[in-house]
């Protein structure tokens, strides 16, 4: 049972000889045989699995010596490595020792799991590879084995303890940073109940190893005020990107990423539960309940532990389209989290229900211009809709040109929404309403003349006071006038 439940890496034969040692730590001293005692003992046992400590690989030799001839399947090990560790608990309770679910329900209780239930149903849906029957060994032939002399271990820990009084007594009146605890949503607690970010598993090779995420976790409470998170945060990542481990954390609407030499930044990302977050290197973290992501030309993007492939918007800026996410593609936007990018061509009208879908070739190609002149939100960004509401040609010589509104939706809810002028030389025009577009600025033509000029929406026409001999000709207004006359426009 402690073989099994062991996290699954390293040989078999060091995991089989710490599982021993786990077992034989649990045996001394008078035994209780009773249904209780022995139900004690197994706590204690699975305990110790579920989080080995680092010092039971130190004097292993014994154990290693006394290792019987067959070793269990690594199929079976392989398999259950891939589970959460509560999860592996349950399966090996249930299908190797064949305890009923009650059981197994109280003994989770007892392992401290907050939600027994939906742990025992994932073990039950968890399927193995066809291995062979785990393999039980002869009691006669596992005898606990002999351990040396406690005496040198408590001279080490009375040494031990004289050395720590020494640096608390040289470290008395340090400043300490007050503590930060990480906590982990179970497995599948999003499948259970609200899709927020407080349902994120802790993914990548890295979340169970506590002395890194403990470093992280030290890195974040030591920043300075008003960067530094305190009390309980969300591990979401630990695992390697690119070769570096990387851990990833959350209080509230701040995402903390840290890497190993003190590489601490602290973003704000907002509570958007679907927005994957950038990991650096163009990786991205996924939301547990989104499908394989799928490149712009619709080959599929490899991810693991929900991470993606380093990809990359085709702009020279490194901002734009950046994959799909079924029918949502997303981009980036020089944000923390990549944002949902959506396009309405010329012709669009408003509907009562607009939903995302993915962005077509034009769309693309559209967006990878405008991501480049888009200034970098200075606040989380989860979607964001560009209207192409006018595109033709500029009077009086002017080329072709396209007047975009784009409004930027943020995980609160709110929205701004600003105009641009895409022509020769793009140029910001003002606040623009995302439903009824209208948009004006001064605009000098190749001839070196000023004049004004507006577009609106389609079904709008554009009417602006302060200006003189205006004409409007499919839904773009020219007008001459002073620079610097006030000019008040409208769309009906």
């Amino acid at each position: 049972m402690a073989y099994f439940v062991l996290p699954g890496t390293g040989k078999r034969v060091y995991r089989l000889a710490i599982a021993r040692r786990i077992v034989d730590t649990t045996a001394r001293g008078a035994r209780d045989r009773s249904p209780a005692g022995f139900a004690r003992r197994r706590t204690r046992v699975l305990r110790r699995a579920l989080r080995p400590s680092r010092r039971l690989q130190i004097g292993l030799g014994p154990w290693l010596r006394a290792l019987p001839t067959r070793l269990p399947d690594p199929a079976l090990t392989a398999a259950l490595a891939k589970l959460h560790p509560h999860v592996r608990v349950a399966y090996v309770l249930r299908h190797v020792e064949g305890l009923p679910r009650y059981a197994v329900h109280d003994q989770l209780v007892e392992l401290r799991v907050r939600d027994p239930w939906p742990v025992i149903r994932a073990a039950d849906a968890f399927r193995p590879p066809a291995v062979r029957r785990p393999e039980r060994f002869e009691p006669a032939l596992l005898r606990p084995v002999r351990n040396r002399s406690v005496l040198p271990l408590a001279t080490a820990a009375v040494l031990t303890a004289a050395l720590v009084g020494a640096l608390v007594m040289t470290e008395r009146g340090a400043p300490r940073a007050p503590g930060l605890r990480l906590v982990s949503a179970a497995p599948d607690a999003w499948t259970r109940g609200a899709r927020t970010l407080d349902a994120w598993p802790a993914r990548g090779d890295l979340a169970r190893d506590r002395a890194f995420t403990g470093r992280a976790a030290a890195a974040w409470a030591a920043e300075p005020a008003g960067r530094r998170a305190g009390g309980t945060a969300q591990l979401l990542y630990a695992g390697h990107i690119g070769g570096t481990p990387v851990a990833v954390m959350r209080h509230g609407g701040r995402l903390a990423r840290y890497s190993p030499g003190g590489a601490l930044t602290v973003l704000d990302a907002g509570k958007d539960p679907s927005a994957p977050i950038a990991l650096g290197g163009g990786r991205y973290l996924l939301a547990p309940w989104d499908g394989r992501p799928e490149t712009l030309t619709g080959d599929r993007l490899a991810t693991s532990d929900g991470v993606t492939a380093p990809t990359s918007a085709g702009t020279g800026c490194g901002r734009g389209p950046l994959f799909h996410l079924g029918s949502r593609t997303v981009g980036d936007l020089g944000g923390p989290r990549a944002a949902v990018l959506t396009y309405h061509s010329p012709a669009y009208r408003p509907g009562p229900t607009d939903r995302p879908a993915r962005l077509g070739e034009k769309a693309r190609e559209f967006w990878n211009r405008l991501a480049c002149l888009t200034p970098r939100p200075d606040r989380p960004v989860s979607a964001a809709m560009a209207w192409n509401f006018w595109s033709g040609k500029l009077p009086h010589g002017g080329k072709t040109a396209d007047w975009v509104c784009t409004r930027l939706t943020h995980p609160d809810g709110a929205t701004t929404a600003r105009a641009a002028l895409l022509a020769e030389e793009a140029r910001a025009t003002g606040l623009c309403d995302a439903r009824r577009p209208v948009s004006g600025t001064w605009w000098r033509a190749p001839s070196g003349r000023w004049y004004y000029l507006a577009a609106a929406g389609r079904g709008l026409v554009p009417h602006a006071e302060g200006v003189r001999r205006s004409t409007t000709r499919k839904r773009l207004l020219t007008a001459t006038g002073s620079r610097d006359t006030p000019v008040e426009l409208t769309a009906r």
